[in-house]
């Protein structure tokens, strides 16, 4: 094993027990993932966030083919669907984060912009998140409709389910996943009052940020 493969085992035990423990997912719910040059790193199915160990982290090949550890996650679709589609990705964070989910639940979200822009914070990190229509956990449906959105966005709400953020980084991707919860929060706090969203011309001055 190589050094960087070791410290980005260690880096996502410890995020993951610090998304736990602020109660950014609950019980066995949630999973994460990292690109190597060989392949990737997923979170095992089952598994707590706050309590991974990094010798029992699943081991992916290019492909997709578990090659060591614990039996991934059953959402590997929808985070291989990310790397495909967004070769710059370093990493892919998928919670239940109460907020978020919250959002992904109501009638009257917006699924082409689920998180309105009233922060610049949210707009760089994250970008415009669209809503993807229901399938199940797991489902190979799931990683078909990701592929047609990711190309243009680093995340989506799955809908009744909750968020998948990437990221060019696994760390990037777990503060885009961060920031896109304390969004939710603060648009389910505002709802029904009068909100100043940042303008169009705003938006795309820090979208491009974003990108650069």
């Amino acid at each position: 094993m190589t050094l960087e493969e070791q410290q980005l085992r260690d880096e996502i035990c410890r995020w993951g027990d610090s998304m736990f423990k602020r109660g950014y997912t609950a019980g066995s719910s949630g999973n994460l993932s990292a690109r190597l040059p060989d392949g990737f790193l997923v979170t095992p199915t089952n598994s707590c966030l706050g309590y991974l160990e990094p010798a029992r982290l699943s081991k992916l090949d290019p492909a997709g083919v578990a090659v060591s550890g614990d039996a991934p996650t059953k959402e590997i679709p929808l985070h291989l669907a990310f790397y495909e589609a967004r070769p710059q990705a370093g990493g892919v964070v998928h919670l239940h984060s109460t907020y978020a989910t919250a959002l992904s639940c109501l009638e009257d979200t917006d699924p082409e912009d689920t998180i309105p822009s009233i922060t610049p914070y949210v707009v760089m990190r994250v970008g415009r998140v669209p809503l993807i229509p229901y399938t199940h956990p797991g489902s190979t449906d799931t990683g078909i409709l990701v592929k047609t959105l990711a190309p243009d966005h680093a995340a989506v709400l799955l809908a009744n389910h909750g968020p998948v953020v990437s990221g060019r980084s696994f760390r990037d991707a777990v503060f885009a996943a961060e920031e896109l919860e304390e969004t939710a929060k603060l648009v389910l706090l505002t709802r029904q009052m009068s909100v100043r969203r940042l303008s169009n011309d705003l938006v795309t001055e820090l979208d491009r940020r974003r990108k650069s």
